[in-house]
């Protein structure tokens, strides 16, 4: 399973040992092959910090902070990855596909939340394989890359100096490195208060 999504992202498998909870479980046995990809590959940085996977330790921590910025989502998805520009990868239980839970990706640079009409592990194995500029915007990744050349902490995203929901630019001018929770608790509040 995920051999697509291996061979793409030079996945090397981790040796975290935590389990899953129950809670947890629940959510993700709803998604064929989430359990696994999540045990495997949590906590992981893909292509210097373009694409990672939320720790399992992590999950209801971040799952608390995008629903403070995303509140109309309460109960109804549940976060798993995100990108090098703090948008968070979700299960989304409103839409379903085949019986599963469809992606939903949470900007919060825009605010706005953009339906991916795919199942988790169609995402791993068909989106993030064929289509990675689509899905996590390689192209303005590699611009940024360039005057930027290190891969990102797992804690820290790129983010948006002035968001875009501001009338901030979407150019690498406007964007600085940020500890990811901060981004997420400042934009959230701007957010917010506008919306």
């Amino acid at each position: 399973m995920y051999k697509k999504f291996c061979s793409k992202f030079d996945v090397k498998f981790n040796d975290f040992n935590t389990e899953l909870n129950g809670n947890h479980l629940s959510i993700l046995n709803q998604s064929s092959g989430a359990v696994t990809f999540m045990k495997e590959f949590q906590g992981q940085s893909f292509k210097k910090g373009l694409y990672r996977i939320h720790k399992i330790s992590e999950l209801d921590k971040w799952n608390n902070i995008v629903l403070d910025s995303f509140p109309s989502y309460r109960n109804k998805i549940f976060c798993f990855s995100y990108d090098w520009l703090g948008r968070q990868f979700v299960l989304d239980f409103t839409r379903i596909l085949e019986g599963e839970p469809m992606i939903l990706m949470l900007e919060p640079g825009t605010g706005e939340a953009f339906e991916i009409p795919l199942t988790f592990l169609s995402f791993h194995e068909e989106e993030l394989v064929e289509y990675p500029d689509a899905a996590l915007a390689i192209d303005f990744f590699n611009e940024w890359n360039k005057e930027n050349n290190k891969p990102l902490e797992h804690h820290n995203c790129i983010g948006y100096k002035v968001p875009l929901f501001l009338g901030g630019q979407d150019a690498t001018s406007n964007l600085e490195e940020s500890d990811m929770e901060v981004y997420w608790g400042v934009f959230g509040q701007l957010k917010n208060q506008l919306f």
